[in-house]
């Protein structure tokens, strides 16, 4: 489609500075859009254009040509509502979005989305919007750099030598991720972050001081990061020296503090609460266009000479990629082995025959036959670990418990840039939003680790991790009532019906060692969303199937784990722990004449994706006698149970108690199982 351009009217405008005519166009292309859309944010873009300028013209590296190159640098907008900046430079560098794109801004099905979203529009590296998500993201992107330079860099060869910028709101700065993100930065010393603070004073209520009134600066510092002030987000080269003095800091992350002006140009809109979150309006868009020198009649208006400015720096990243495939080039004459590796890791696949390193578990492998599943997982996750080294990950704080640490390698440090063990302390919210900025690097599979009742402390980053379809893995143990003597406080009644409900979100809640080792399995094939492993504190039987009449495994999302005699009359179907509840029944069901199925249900969403012809196998539409037993909300089960059906969940919080005497309290007894099922037949 051709491209709007048109020649500045001489009036004002001959003397005008190029960079300046470039900044100014991307504050009215900005107001343009979000008048057109009728909804937006034009004020901070407008605000913030001269930042953007100086990264996308002075000092980022990108190929808008090869928006996947691998040694580019990152670019994260945490203040996601200023969208149209980012917009606005993706085009006029060169990447694949058009003017056309942005006209249609906050429409259905554009490109140009109300906020980015990683996958929809070429070069947004990440989705953002929710404040401060993107601050905890661009600290994920910078440990995989890291990891990524300790594992192939060498001396002459900086084959990811790339750095991370973002620009940040005072939005951003309020929310609580941004600290937990900033202190994790701060400890590891990664000095390959460079954040811009648009530190405006604006919010949507009014001034920022109705309710932050912090030395922003003084708090960064006292993380551990470099912090530097521009007064005046206009001056251009205060902006570049910045820039240069926090690339040339490489011990600590970077924080700018910069001086902005909301709806800069607008003459009665800026430095009002009211650019903030809502259209100009057209006559003040007419006077934003005339005090910047464009026709005010006109919209969507890019000189000539302002896009061939642009696109002529986007072109330079085709050079800066060639020179760099050059450089891989001679370093994989001098290091085969790891140039093969790395583009095995830069190409998203792993090694062939990593499957054969899950283990097989025996009853023999655990205390009188039983294993809890969170320790089979910490064993699955040490057998592989040796043959993918870009699985990584760690916990909050809660290793040992979770069994998430990896025996034979270092934790990852500013000493130890290639260990493996991440130590995110108490800090779940920035961890899942840390594990989907590591996620977003080729190659990475990271995972993190707490307990299932704090995944709620985490639940922006896992609904992102599921609207980008990228595939961090959740490890979430201390699965129910059977952690026990914790209480309500800790044990999980209504976090797996809140899981369940995430759109590519896919969970799995294993019922013993083997099928946790197919659950590792799965989660390391899955593409299309993050997975959530849900594990036990307590011992759970290691299951010898051939003790049963068993049809398929795990890898189904359900399946027979044990057919009756004779046709059944009635199905059990259990997950986790409940599983082996649900075994212990049909026995005493079977003496009483009752012909039980047993059916396994690891994975809600695994199961749906199966063909009909299976779905029908395990759960024929003809047999309604059906009861569902997990220790967990009943929400969501009556799918499976049918109207003829019964659950058997926790439909209140727990208690303090052991776990055994929690579990006879509130009804997941072999005999009430039975007694369950005994009613649904009307006996």
């Amino acid at each position: 489609m051709a491209t709007t351009t048109m020649n500045i009217p001489a009036a004002g405008t001959n003397n005008k500075d190029i960079e300046q005519l470039a900044i100014d166009t991307v504050r009215v292309l900005s107001a343009d859009a979000v008048q057109k859309a009728n909804s937006g944010h034009p004020g901070t873009p407008m605000g913030i254009a001269p930042m953007g300028h100086t990264l996308w013209a002075k000092f980022m590296r990108y190929n808008p040509k090869n928006p996947d190159w691998s040694n580019r640098d990152r670019f994260v907008l945490s203040a996601g509502h200023a969208c149209m900046l980012q917009y606005s430079y993706l085009y006029l560098t060169g990447y694949e979005l058009t003017l056309e794109d942005i006209k249609q801004f906050r429409q259905l099905h554009s490109k140009t989305a109300g906020h980015p979203e990683y996958g929809l529009t070429p070069g947004i590296e990440i989705t953002t919007g929710p404040l401060g998500q993107g601050f905890a993201n661009g600290i994920g992107m910078a440990v995989a750099q890291k990891y990524l330079a300790a594992r192939y860099n060498k001396p002459g060869f900086p084959i990811f030598d790339y750095n991370i910028y973002a620009i940040c709101s005072d939005g951003d700065m309020m929310e609580g991720i941004s600290s937990e993100a900033a202190s994790f930065a701060g400890h590891l010393g990664l000095g390959n972050i460079i954040y811009f603070y648009d530190d405006n004073h604006i919010s949507i209520e009014g001034a920022t001081d109705i309710t932050f009134k912090e030395d922003t600066g003084k708090r960064f510092e006292a993380y551990g990061w470099h912090v530097q002030t521009v007064e005046d987000g206009n001056d251009l080269a205060a902006l570049e020296a910045a820039v240069k003095k926090a690339k040339a800091e490489t011990s600590r992350p970077s924080l700018i503090k910069v001086r902005t002006h909301i709806a800069f140009g607008s003459p009665n809109k800026v430095d009002t609460a009211g650019a903030h979150g809502s259209p100009l309006g057209a006559d003040e868009v007419k006077l934003v266009k005339k005090n910047f020198g464009f026709d005010p009649e006109q919209s969507f208006v890019v000189p000539e000479k302002v896009l061939e400015y642009y696109r002529n720096i986007g072109a330079k990243g085709q050079d800066l990629e060639k020179q760099w495939n050059d450089l891989f080039e001679k370093y994989q004459q001098q290091y085969p082995d790891l140039a093969v590796e790395c583009r095995l890791t830069m190409a998203g696949k792993k090694p062939e025959g990593w499957e054969k390193k899950i283990p097989t578990f025996q009853q023999s492998d655990g205390k009188e036959g039983k294993l809890s599943t969170r320790v089979a997982s910490g064993k699955v996750l040490n057998s592989i670990a040796g043959t993918l080294p870009f699985v990584i990950g760690g916990a909050a704080d809660l290793a040992p418990s979770t069994e998430t640490n990896l025996k034979d390698y270092a934790s990852f440090s500013m000493e130890h840039p290639e260990g493996r063990n991440f130590h995110f302390g108490v800090r779940e919210h920035s961890m899942g939003a840390i594990l989907n900025g590591m996620a977003v690097t080729k190659g990475f599979t990271p995972y993190g680790a707490t307990f299932l009742i704090f995944s709620d402390y985490m639940r922006p980053p896992i609904r992102l991790a599921s609207i980008m379809k990228i595939n961090p893995i959740f490890i979430y143990t201390h699965d129910s009532i059977g952690l026990g003597e914790d209480g309500t406080t800790h044990q999980p009644v209504e976090q797996l019906a809140c899981l369940r409900s995430i759109p590519n979100m896919t969970v799995i809640r294993p019922a013993d060692a083997n099928e946790t080792a197919l659950a590792w399995k799965i989660a390391l094939q899955h593409q299309g969303g993050p997975v959530a492993l849900v594990l036990t504190r307590q011992n759970v039987t290691i299951f010898d199937k051939s003790a049963y009449k068993s049809e398929g495994d795990a890898t189904k999302g359900a399946y027979i784990i044990s057919e009756p005699d004779r046709a059944p009359e009635v199905i059990l179907i259990a997950t986790g722990s409940e599983v082996e509840l649900a075994l212990q029944a049909q026995a005493k069901l079977k003496d009483a004449g009752i012909a039980a199925r047993v059916v396994s249900m690891p994975s809600w969403e695994i199961f749906e994706k199966q063909d009909e012809a299976y779905k029908q196998r395990v759960l024929p539409k003809g047999l309604k006698k059906r009861l569902a037993i997990e220790a967990a909300s009943p929400m969501g089960w009556h799918k499976y149970i049918t109207d003829e059906g019964d659950m058997l969940g926790m439909v209140r919080f727990g208690e303090s108690a052991p776990a055994a005497d929690l579990f006879k309290e509130f009804g997941f007894t072999v005999d009430n199982v039975v007694a369950k099922a005994k009613a649904l037949m009307g006996k």
